[in-house]
């Protein structure tokens, strides 16, 4: 069969199990078994055998250990005052910046998302203070909710993410240089959403009240003892990442027992923190898993059917430059993120768009980086930005006046993606100067 027609078929297939409501995990395996059926003529027996040896092989993946942990770590840092600390801690730091308090958002999704891995968590615990102080304070409502949309999307960027680890792991990527590839893109931007809060501010000063601030908050004992907790995950987790003491996973149950020390040392833990960040966790991570179990059927199928392979000889034909083909890859990716979440399109695009962009020349690492941040560009973006309906059940403003508080930093991370293009080295300097001892 064609692979162009080959293709179509799958992706009708896929979309059409996801309109009718059915679960990811199940559209996933229903569309492959559907197309080694259909297309491949292959046997019920058969496609049984396939999908079991898959699905096992998959499940078994030690790399995927990293995900539970990191999402229990965001759970118990969610039910704790983390976020309060983190906003005190930075309030002396940012005030003399134009914007002020603004800036709470920008640094504090940062600071957060190097210990959670998640975009929903670090949007809804940084958001869960800096949304009311900013609004009682007096900050611009559109700065403010638009700056922790965007902002927020860092959790998937600024490593420990999530789905850097998915990327890792399907794309057979080492997950420690995903981990040191995403910190300069992820500060880039950081700075470019600080930099135009700046601005506006600068123009506009309306839009950031003065404030008085006690010089005792000031003091750098003060400050030093209210970011302590996310300083010290970060350099517990990183660290042991990029020194080469821990593997990923390993350092994901290192930041876990450390997050539960923390707890204790506060007198914040308890039975019901204990029992309720588990419990989320759990089910968190075996949605995870079991979308990236038949994620992975689906990549074998279409590997069956020769796909890739086919469409990347196709493209060859073509002779379109490769600037073209990120192009028309972002547009795509960027529509699928009106419908979909990001590890959806993760496991739904990459077996074909990853052979594709290899034989255009681009490098898998630089292109995970890449997916990654038209995946955040998808956060911020309705009907199913998932950062917009965090915010609104944080503020209780509508998606639609989120949405457009949200379009200049769309804007920024449609920027960021193309410097990313021009500029690859943003990406792949880091990992090519340090090069890490730990595999994944």
């Amino acid at each position: 069969m064609d692979p162009i027609l080959a293709t179509a078929l799958v992706f009708l297939v896929l979309i059409g199990v996801l309109a009718s409501g059915m679960w990811v995990f199940l559209s996933l395996a229903l569309a492959a078994t559907v197309s080694l059926y259909a297309i491949m003529d292959f046997s019920p027996d058969r496609i049984g055998s396939i999908a079991s040896l898959i699905i096992v092989r998959s499940a078994s993946s030690w790399e995927l250990a990293a995900v539970p942990m990191f999402i229990w770590m965001g759970e118990l840092m969610f039910r704790t005052d983390i976020s309060d600390r983190l906003f005190r801690g930075l309030t002396p730091l940012v005030r003399r910046v134009p914007g002020g308090l603004l800036h709470t958002n920008v640094v504090g999704s940062a600071l957060f998302a190097a210990v959670s891995g998640s975009s929903a968590a670090t949007t809804a615990t940084v958001g869960k203070i800096t949304t009311s102080e900013l609004s009682q304070r007096g900050y611009s409502e559109s700065l403010a909710l638009g700056s922790l949309a965007g902002a927020g999307s860092l959790g998937l960027l600024i490593p420990p993410s999530i789905v850097l680890i998915i990327y890792g792991v399907l794309a057979e990527v080492s997950i420690a240089k995903l981990f040191i590839a995403g910190i300069f893109p992820g500060l880039l931007v950081a700075g470019l959403y600080a930099s135009y809060i700046a601005g506006r501010c600068l123009l506009n000063p309306t839009l950031s009240p003065k404030e008085n601030f006690d010089p005792k908050d000031a003091h750098p004992i003060v400050i030093l003892s209210n970011l302590a907790p996310v300083l010290s995950l970060i350099v517990v987790v990183l660290g042991s990442i990029y020194t080469g003491w821990a593997t990923p996973s390993e350092a994901a149950s290192i930041g876990v027992l450390s997050a539960i020390v923390f707890t204790v040392l506060t007198r914040q833990l308890s039975w019901d923190i204990f029992r309720d960040s588990l419990a989320n966790a759990l089910k968190t991570s075996a949605m995870v898993c079991a979308i990236l179990m038949c994620a992975a059927f689906l990549s074998s199928a279409i590997g069956y059917m020769h796909i890739p392979r086919e469409i990347a000889l196709f493209i060859d034909t073509l002779n379109i430059s490769p600037y073209v083909l990120i192009l028309c890859l972002a547009l795509f990716f960027i529509v699928l993120g009106f419908f979909l979440d990001g590890i959806s399109i993760i496991v739904m695009s990459l077996p074909i768009t990853l052979p594709i962009v290899v034989q255009a020349g681009f490098d898998p690492l630089w292109y995970g980086i890449f997916l990654v941040l038209m995946i955040e560009i998808g956060l911020m973006t309705p009907p199913v930005g998932f950062n917009l309906f965090v915010i609104q059940s944080i503020s209780g403003k509508s998606i639609g006046r989120v949405a457009l508080y949200s379009i200049p930093f769309f804007l920024l991370m449609c920027i960021a993606a193309l410097l990313l293009v021009i500029f690859p080295e943003i990406v792949l300097w880091l990992p090519d100067t340090f090069s890490s001892p730990v595999n994944k």
